[in-house]
């Protein structure tokens, strides 16, 4: 009865769909899975012996088709990260990216991101985390299912080593506004802006941002740190 009930109460903030899996993105999956996929556990992993290394890490939370994400880390080679997704093809796409580009500092879990958040990490493990354009969830009755919203901004508060960052880019003025409320309201986290952030010249546009430019939609980004004083 008390596992139902959690299930109960668990919002999942995606809607799995399977899309086009290609013969490249199918054979990267089922090659390369085993040395770049994280397993999900229900207890904290060791991120030193994930990756063989102590470097500081960044958590990404729904890479997409994971170009960004694989050009970001080429670009940094002594840092690693991990990136959670659902969506199997973009996995397979962005295993692809790691093998055609030889990266060798990313890691990946394929599990819904706000159990693996709650469960999978300890407390100040992540220099950084990156959440890049989630589903904006528009209708009003579906905006209990956005990610970012109380009390998981606190988890993800809870994991950032102090001083560390949580940036956050969307296409959707509305979900910019509801953002920056939430994690304003999350203690321990500080705008480092007065408002919206300016744009990181450092991360690459991604194509769903793309599609958004193309719709004329605003571009919000929001760029917090981690300041316990």
């Amino acid at each position: 009865m008390k596992e139902t009930m959690i299930a109960e109460r668990h919002v999942k903030s995606f809607v799995l769909r399977m899309g086009r899996f290609s013969a490249s993105q199918k054979r990267s999956y089922n090659t390369l899975s085993e040395s770049f996929l994280v397993p999900y556990q229900s207890s904290p992993i060791n991120l030193n012996e994930v990756f063989g290394n102590d470097r500081p890490v960044t958590l990404e939370i729904g890479f997409g088709m994971g170009r960004a994400t694989a050009l970001i880390a080429a670009a940094n080679a002594g840092k690693n990260y991990l990136g959670i997704e659902v969506h199997r093809p973009g996995i397979g796409k962005l295993l692809w990216e790691i093998e055609t580009r030889a990266l060798s500092n990313i890691r990946l879990i394929e599990y819904d991101a706000a159990i693996a958040v709650r469960e999978m990490f300890y407390p100040e493990s992540f220099e950084a985390i990156h959440i890049f354009f989630p589903d904006p969830w528009p209708k009003k009755r579906h905006h209990k299912r956005r990610l970012i919203q109380r009390p998981f901004t606190d988890e993800l508060r809870a994991i950032l080593k102090p001083g560390g960052y949580l940036y956050f880019v969307t296409d959707w003025e509305d979900y910019g506004e509801w953002a920056m409320t939430e994690l304003g309201a999350t203690a321990g986290l500080k705008n480092a802006y007065t408002g919206f952030a300016e744009p990181q010249g450092w991360r690459p546009l991604t194509k769903f941002e793309e599609k958004g430019l193309d719709k004329n939609h605003i571009i919000r980004e929001l760029y917090y740190i981690r300041s316990d004083a």
